[in-house]
């Protein structure tokens, strides 16, 4: 058998291969053409600012002080220290040599001595020991007898008595109220004296015969003669 060939005029062809060069051209013509549209359109439009990046949080600052709390601070008094407490016992006098000493025997004495003696010039400053209040005062030993002179006796809070012999000069009277450190009389050399000084005692009564141990006691205090 014999093949069939279909034979193809030149015409035809050519026709065809016009078409396809045809469309090849639109198609070129159509996707330049939507490139330059493209393009266009760009250039058109206004270019956007590229979007800042936030900017970095600065660190947390100090807030200042209130301008009205600031100056009712300035206005504010100063806080005052607080003043020392005043000592709840004190010596009888300041500056002294210890002499006689309680229970020590002696021929001046018709027994043991009955309290310490404090050598001190006439006119020494004495001092109540304690706050009290004064129960005997003057010469005769206040009532005691005159080997003291003149004496003091001041009744304290706590049942105790302090005694104030010898002296030259007395600064209070019976009743009267003074305080811890409170000057009541001037040391001298009265009574049965050899010399001038303080004879001091601490008594469980206001009477002679009651005194205990003054430098053991005022030690109990905190109190070293």
């Amino acid at each position: 058998m014999f093949e069939r060939v279909t034979s193809r005029s030149p015409r035809t062809s050519l026709l065809r291969t016009r078409a396809a060069i045809l469309a090849a051209g639109l198609g070129t013509t159509a996707v330049l053409g939507a490139g330059v549209a493209v393009a266009a359109e760009l250039q058109s439009s206004p270019a956007k600012a590229p979007v800042a990046a936030p900017a970095a949080k600065p660190e947390a600052q100090v807030k200042a002080p209130d301008k009205a709390a600031a100056q009712a601070q300035a206005a504010a008094p100063a806080t005052k220290p607080q003043a020392a407490a005043t000592p709840s016992w004190v010596k009888p006098v300041k500056q002294y040599t210890k002499t006689a000493s309680y229970a020590q025997n002696g021929a001046r004495w018709a027994a043991t001595h009955s309290g310490q003696d404090f050598a001190v010039p006439t006119g020494t400053k004495v001092y109540a020991v304690n706050g009290g209040t004064v129960v005997k005062a003057g010469g005769n030993g206040a009532g005691d007898g005159p080997a003291y002179g003149n004496a003091v006796v001041i009744k304290h809070g706590n049942g105790m008595y302090s005694q104030y012999a010898h002296l030259s000069q007395v600064n209070v009277k019976i009743g009267q109220i003074v305080k811890t450190g409170q000057k009541i009389a001037l040391s001298g050399n009265t009574g049965n004296s050899s010399g001038p000084h303080l004879h001091f005692e601490i008594r469980k009564s206001a009477n002679y015969g009651s005194a205990v141990d003054p430098v053991s006691f005022l030690r109990a205090k905190g109190l070293s003669l």
